[in-house]
């Protein structure tokens, strides 16, 4: 197999940050007026705190108090487990957003792909504030240890500001408000997409000598549901991480730059719906196994996957080795997970999917990169990757792809 060279993190990061974001989603960029009068773009960070006048606080704390009530007795009923750190099953959660979404205002959980409900409001807000009308919302937002986040959207015509309640629950389950913040929003955007893409006023160089992640992003449009089904069936499994099937350019004469021995548990993941037990593997994955569990997905032979992978052929094994700080660099495109916003349906039987990588850390965008993935679907359900390719030149935004097992 054919590697390519590792980039040092450092260039990798800065590589990103520089590619930013853009986005084909309208924005909005708050101005400030210097010692001189003049307009500038951005808000210094000076004014990132904003004051919290006692009925401001008051009504957050209030509104905390009720919306925490409404599902008390899904969190005292759920299964908390033994952690000091609580996390509360997804399908409670699920049911502590739908008790909250009777209250009237939009509901969402932390699950950046998740589906708001309630969304209409919000939206009708941000397309206001585009429009430079005054205006506020309420979001609440369902965290995984049960509390809840109340997120108070307010447009004056120029700025935007967010005041934001944190509720958790004591050890007695009562409800108590552990932080309440109001901040300037220094850049937002409503994608064509419907993200709501926005960033905190937060300290920057020379103040910190660190990045500080002031960037948000939120689902407001739900997806459509073949668009959610298709995204989880064929492209959430695999991302962007430890394996370059759907951020490289390849077809069926072109397979030998894919990393068989990086893909081999995401795919595992996929057929068997656990996690690869990498334990009961400490020599390497049998030829048969992982040949056959390759072969399944990728039209690709056994002669050719020994060609492109690390395999072993004294052993008959194919090497693995978990993903770590030793053989990868982190990156915040590998943050990005896969969303399917197009099915076209080929002559030929096959279907190609249109695929964004959206990325909510620091880059804050909803399309990355955009790539085409065609698949062949069987009777049975089951179903194989035919191809990938990374539309206008996309791929020379994101990093060089790093193996984690380098062949000799």
């Amino acid at each position: 197999m054919k590697k390519k060279s590792i980039l040092p993190i450092i260039m990798v990061m800065s590589g990103i940050l520089l590619c930013a974001c853009n986005n084909n989603g309208e924005s909005m960029k708050t101005e400030y007026a210097d010692k001189t009068g003049e307009k500038e773009h951005g808000v210094p960070y000076d004014s990132k705190d904003l004051p919290i006048d006692a009925c401001q606080r008051a009504q957050a704390e209030e509104d905390c108090n009720e919306m925490m009530e409404l599902i008390s007795e899904l969190y005292k009923n759920a299964d908390k487990g033994c952690a000091s750190n609580v996390i509360i099953a997804d399908e409670v959660i699920e049911q502590m957003a739908e008790k909250l979404k009777n209250a009237g205002c939009p509901v969402t959980i932390t699950e950046i792909d998740s589906d708001m409900k309630n969304y209409k409001e919000l939206e009708e807000f941000l397309n206001a504030s585009l429009a430079g009308r005054i205006g506020s919302v309420i979001v609440y937002k369902v965290h995984s240890d049960g509390g809840i986040g109340r997120y108070q959207y307010s447009y004056d015509g120029k700025d935007m500001d967010v005041l934001f309640a944190k509720a958790a629950w004591n050890d007695e389950d009562k409800p108590v408000i552990t932080y309440i913040s109001n901040t300037r929003i220094k850049e937002w955007r409503f994608t064509e997409k419907g993200y709501f893409c926005y960033e905190l006023c937060v300290p920057e160089y020379p103040e910190v000598t660190e990045i500080v992640n002031g960037s948000c992003m939120v689902r407001v449009k739900p997806q459509t549901k073949e668009h959610r089904e298709m995204s989880e069936k064929c492209v959430l499994g695999l991302a962007y991480q430890g394996n370059n099937l759907l951020c490289s350019d390849w077809d069926a004469d072109h397979m030998e730059h894919l990393d068989y021995n990086g893909m081999y548990e995401y795919l595992y993941a996929m057929k068997y719906q656990e996690q690869f037990p990498s334990e009961d593997y400490p020599d390497g994955i049998p030829k048969d196994e992982f040949e056959c569990l390759i072969m399944e997905y990728l039209p690709v032979t056994a002669e050719e996957i020994r060609d492109y992978a690390a395999f072993d052929r004294e052993k008959q094994t194919y090497a693995w080795v978990r993903l770590g700080c030793f053989n990868y660099a982190p990156t915040y495109f590998g943050t990005s997970f896969p969303e399917v916003t197009d099915i076209r349906e080929n002559e030929d039987g096959t279907v190609t999917l249109t695929v964004d990588a959206v990325c909510s850390m620091i880059l804050c965008d909803d399309a990355v990169i955009t790539h085409e993935l065609t698949v062949r679907f069987s009777e049975d359900g089951g179903f194989q990757y035919l191809g990938n390719k990374i539309l206008d030149n996309g791929i020379s935004n994101i990093p060089e792809y790093q193996y984690r097992i380098v062949s000799e």
